[in-house]
């Protein structure tokens, strides 16, 4: 039953264990059932009326040369050139996938702006496609669709509904599909055709119509592009949204504007070019036709058909040089008309890409300067002419302008060059073939223009047919894999992970409040706090007592009166050395007043007395005596004794206490202005030499020892002493006091005691002192039983 030890565990030990952190917050279960009660209630109401969201995801392919793109439908043309520009970088096209032009013009095409609101007696739900009515506007300026707008239609009946306006007012009944006054234009409503079973006859919908680009930048948000890997230009969209279909019609009207987009571009270059060489071989066609004349009149007037097969040799060696220059005069032309046409455009127009063969580096900056000049268009749509990123870009095109320019000038140099050196050589075959007749001189001139005209309309007609197909054959600039498809299970609120959430905090609200609790009480809770801080024997705790009895009877079977009869048994291993035939005497002190000595000392004494033996209890804190608040007790006491020569007999200071048979009480008398001096004066030891001979045990309630010394004084006098700590009181710091005195052994055969403890814990490690003990005491009030400790 009574078990102590007087060495002391490992630091280790004392500084943490586990099995007792457990348990100490496992004493305070209930706070944790209602704390999980009340988060999981609240995690319910949450997903009852919380919006749920949506994910839909489409995956296209989009061409990338670097990373495997798309099969082109063109590559039965890839040997006319027209593919080489034909370019895509994945990292850019998600980013104008992402543009918030591009996604502004989808929210635009869908009406997206405009929300149908189902008004219900507790939530509110939006509608999409089961909207029973739409609405239209028109006339609107542009500001009515920079600004918020409220509308709210009730059904009235089957072909009227009534209108309100955004302050509540009633605005009339109206026929469904007639034209309404509306801001600074006009508006209808109209009856969604619907299924039958969807139709609705009475309904309260409030419409409401938000900026264009405030939701533009809302869907541009919940819009994620990612390509799947880096090895392939797969490009996933996703998009979460609280309505399922509106997700999916979203990225699925996404992707079709982006393609149109992409195909607008690439036809503006095409329809650019075009145009110019249908210009050029309108030109050309004249020209041609006029050197064509000239040619039939020459030989009508010279009468000759094949002035060729006459120059013989001669010709045959001068051919290589003439079909050369030829070449060279063609290239000049086409230089020379680059050229013309440079000087006329400004940086908003394209030059033709694909006229220019005979050099590469000017092939290479006119595709340059077209991309730029495309880029410009582009920012132009969504920026001012005096954007920096504008003024970036002209400065860059000029500068490739004027690159363009200096390399068509030196290949028309360097061409004229050549054709120089030729007509040289030509001049030396023409000395050569002198006999040549001077008509065949003439008619040669008309035959070279003629056949540079040919050449340069044959050449246009080509590059006219190839436009033309790219026109017409045009592809999108990415493959749908996957049409938008949303997951009939909403991504958010996951009720899984809001109910595991709601379950930790829970428990972790509780341990919180708990753990500080705990962490800033520094006050003595139970025998583990004593028994870390001291090495003295523990002798037991003593409950808070449940009912009004201050005394404990005979019958008694709370709590408190069965921890004191385990304190009474475990005093006899203490006093086993006491002789026989002498009273045992029992000190009681403590740190500090209100701890309950006097409580512990009065009731161990009535609880040894109904064991059948002869008790005294002395009241020897004299400067607070409190006997009189448990017993009745006369005013005169010890002090009197002690402090008066006339009173020789102590007998006549003793009281027998009322219902006990062996129960003898002495109080402390009157306050005395000396204590300390009336305590060490011989009478108190001849007092209790006289009072060990007359009973079997004397307790005696003594004064806290932080405050006085009378405890020490009278402490030779005691076989044993009981230092009484209470429960939730005492400073856990304060037990190095008694620590101190158990090792400097100041107080004689010390253990120690906690009172006022809880008795669903005994002693602290939550046996407590059931056995079916006070059972007919009045029970606690369902709130306390909930949250007592």
């Amino acid at each position: 039953m009574y078990q102590y030890s007087n060495s002391i565990e490992d630091s280790s030990e004392k500084s943490f264990n586990l099995r007792e952190q457990i348990e100490g917050y496992l004493s305070y279960w209930k706070w944790f059932v209602v704390g999980v009660a009340i988060t999981i209630s609240v995690a319910f109401i949450y997903l009852r009326y919380a919006v749920p969201l949506y994910s839909a995801s489409s995956t296209i392919l989009v061409k990338d040369e670097r990373k495997g793109g798309l099969a082109s439908e063109l590559s039965a043309f890839s040997d006319l050139g027209m593919l080489k520009n034909v370019k895509s970088n994945v990292d850019n096209e998600i980013e104008v996938i992402k543009s918030r032009t591009l996604v502004e013009k989808t929210v635009k095409d869908l009406g997206l702006n405009i929300s149908y609101i189902n008004e219900g007696r507790i939530k509110d739900g939006e509608i999409y496609k089961d909207s029973p009515i739409v609405v239209f506007f028109s006339n609107q300026n542009e500001q009515f669709y920079k600004e918020s707008h409220k509308l709210r239609v009730v059904a009235a009946s089957a072909s009227t509904y009534t209108l309100y306006d955004e302050t509540g007012n009633k605005r009339g009944v109206f026929k469904y599909g007639e034209t309404i006054k509306y801001k600074s234009g006009t508006c209808s409503i109209l009856k969604n055709n619907l299924e039958p079973e969807k139709n609705k006859t009475e309904f309260s919908i409030r419409i409401e119509i938000q900026p264009v680009l405030q939701v533009a930048e809302s869907y541009k948000a919940r819009l994620k592009v990612m390509a799947l890997s880096k090895n392939t230009s797969v490009i996933e969209l996703s998009f979460v949204d609280p309505v399922l279909y509106r997700a999916e019609d979203f990225l699925d009207a996404l992707v079709r504007n982006y393609n149109q987009d992409a195909i607008d571009d690439k036809n503006f270059i095409s329809e650019n070019t075009s145009k110019f060489i249908e210009q050029r071989l309108k030109l050309i066609s004249q020209e041609l036709e006029g050197v064509e004349k000239d040619a039939e009149e020459f030989k009508k007037t010279n009468k000759v058909t094949d002035i060729t097969s006459e120059a013989g040799l001669f010709l045959e060696n001068a051919s290589e040089f003439e079909k050369r220059e030829i070449e060279t005069e063609t290239q000049l032309k086409v230089v020379n008309t680059m050229l013309d046409y440079m000087k006329n455009t400004t940086n908003e127009n394209l030059i033709p890409a694909n006229i220019l063969t005979s050099d590469v580096n000017a092939v290479g900056l006119i595709d340059q300067y077209n991309q730029l000049v495309l880029e410009r268009n582009r920012i132009l749509k969504t920026a001012g002419p005096k954007n920096s990123m504008v003024l970036a870009v002209d400065k860059k095109i000029a500068s490739l302008k004027s690159n363009v320019s200096s390399s068509l000038n030196q290949l028309k140099a360097s061409l004229q060059i050549k054709k120089n050196d030729l007509a040289r050589q030509n001049a030396i075959v023409d000395g050569r073939i002198s006999q040549i007749p001077t008509q065949e001189k003439e008619f040669r001139i008309i035959a070279r223009q003629q056949q540079v005209k040919e050449a340069l309309y044959l050449y246009l007609l080509e590059k006219r047919e190839e436009t033309a197909i790219s026109l017409a054959v045009t592809e999108p600039n990415a493959k749908v894999i996957d049409q938008a498809h949303a997951a009939l299970s909403p991504v958010s609120p996951n009720r899984k992970v809001v109910y595991i959430v709601s379950l930790f905090l829970g428990l972790f609200i509780p341990f919180a409040i708990i753990y500080l609790i705990r962490l800033f009480d520094t006050k003595v809770k139970s025998r583990l706090d004593i028994e870390k801080a001291t090495t003295m024997p523990f002798i037991g705790d003593v409950p808070k007592s449940e009912t009004s009895e201050q005394i404990i009877s005979t019958n008694s079977r709370t709590s408190t009166a069965e921890a004191l009869r385990i304190v009474r048994t475990n005093l006899e291993f203490l006093l086993n050395e006491v002789p026989e035939g002498v009273a045992k005497t029992i000190f009681l002190t403590s740190t500090f007043p209100k701890e309950g000595k006097t409580f512990i000392s009065v009731n161990l004494a009535s609880t040894i007395a109904l064991s059948d033996k002869k008790v005294l209890l002395v009241g020897l804190d004299i400067r607070n005596p409190k006997l009189e608040e448990y017993l009745v007790v006369p005013k005169v006491g010890i002090t009197n004794y002690l402090a008066s020569k006339e009173y020789t007999n102590i007998e006549d200071f003793i009281t027998k206490v009322d219902g006990f048979s062996n129960f003898y009480a002495l109080p402390a008398g009157v306050i005395p202005p000396n204590p300390a001096e009336l305590l060490m004066g011989k009478k108190v030891g001849e007092l209790f030499e006289k009072l060990k001979q007359d009973y079997d045990y004397i307790i005696v309630d003594t004064a806290p020892v932080s405050l006085v010394t009378d405890t020490l004084l009278i402490a030779k006098y005691a076989d044993t002493f009981i230092y009484v700590t209470r429960a939730n009181y005492l400073d856990k710091r304060m037990l190095s006091l008694p620590e101190k005195l158990y090792q400097e052994k100041k107080l004689p055969n010390m253990s120690i005691l906690i009172n006022d403890t809880d008795s669903t814990k005994g002693y602290g490690y939550g046996y407590g002192y059931g056995y079916g003990y006070g059972l007919d005491e009045k029970p606690a009030s369902a709130w306390k039983r909930l949250f007592k400790k």
